[in-house]
């Protein structure tokens, strides 16, 4: 029997599913969006009173803070050495320069005009903020600002599904960041549809997931005008600017939805070229770019998530 419950959090559709034989325990679904709610108040750089905001506010001091960011800033650690220190948090303000500057729903996307938005950032290294594991304080040089983004939205679903295995086979989709305890309890994999970035409302594919996380980075949907120039989300840390690609989407299958998280974000970093080139380099990741002409590729893991479909220009 399948249980559900969907919500808005993180400025995003939120979505937890949890297959069990009894029918009495939808209640533990009610609390999800709680732990949401509590996680965000930790971790929005949009909230003036969330614990990543006071951080942000405070220089060349250490600063305590709690378990959940803590958590957080490892990861984002970890995925910053992964990626060659393509998907940091320090991109902060290169995110405000952009026009990234209030929640996307609130966002004035037809175009922004403004002398605060001008120019760019450059986005300094993660290495210049000090952390000490012992006294778990996060010490920011001044200037200096972070933006969880997509790490968090990854590390939350993650907590959500380890939460919910106990009581049966569970998906958690958070914005797109998905996570999958296992197979379902008759051992057949989890339906996750590909939204189709040129038709919407449908799919463009099926994957069929087993265990692990899905991820998808791109700039089809939060992009706006800045200035008459289309902008989107994704910083190019090594320009500070949105990442100028022919890749409108990459979507990866990893064994964590953290990991999937930042191995669809570098692959859209590199871009076309580099970005294939580390997909067929990385096989433990399953990954599928598709770009603005339509061209679709998919590296020589995906086609197992793809029940038999193939496509003419994979590689």
């Amino acid at each position: 029997m399948f249980h559900s419950t969907s919500f808005r959090a993180m400025g995003c559709d939120m979505l937890a599913i949890l297959e069990s034989d009894s029918d009495s325990i939808s209640g533990v679904l009610q609390d999800v969006p709680n732990w949401f709610e509590e996680w965000e108040q930790s971790l929005s750089r949009f909230r003036l009173d969330s614990e990543l905001t006071q951080l942000n506010r405070t220089f060349d001091q250490p600063v305590t803070v709690s378990d959940t960011l803590w958590d957080v800033y490892q990861t984002a650690l970890w995925a910053n050495g992964f990626s060659g220190g393509l998907v940091t948090p320090t991109v902060l303000n290169a995110m405000l320069a952009s026009g990234y500057s209030q929640p996307f729903d609130s966002l004035h996307r037809t175009d922004l005009n403004k002398d605060a938005f001008a120019g760019c950032f450059e986005v300094e290294p993660l290495a210049m903020v000090v952390s000490d594991p012992e006294t778990r304080t996060i010490t920011l040089p001044r200037g200096v600002q972070l933006d969880f983004g997509g790490i968090a939205k990854g590390w939350a679903a993650h907590q959500t599904v380890e939460r919910l295995r106990a009581y049966g086979a569970c998906l958690m989709n958070a914005g797109g960041d998905i996570a999958v305890s296992g197979p379902r309890l008759d051992g057949s994999a989890w339906q996750v549809g590909v939204s189709d970035p040129f038709n919407k409302g449908k799919d463009f594919d099926t994957l069929h997931i087993k265990g692990g996380g899905v991820a998808t980075s791109g700039k089809d949907r939060r992009k706006w005008k800045r200035n008459g120039v289309m902008q989107h989300h994704i910083i190019n840390p090594n320009t500070g600017q949105p990442v100028e690609t022919d890749a409108l989407r990459v979507t990866v299958i990893a064994p964590t939805v953290m990991e999937a998280e930042a191995a669809a974000k570098t692959t859209f970093i590199l871009g076309r070229e580099k970005g294939l080139e580390w997909l067929r380099e990385n096989p433990s990741y399953a990954g599928m770019m598709i770009l603005e002409s339509g061209e679709v590729f998919i590296n020589q893991s995906m086609p197992e998530f793809l029940q038999g479909v193939m496509y003419a220009n994979s590689k």
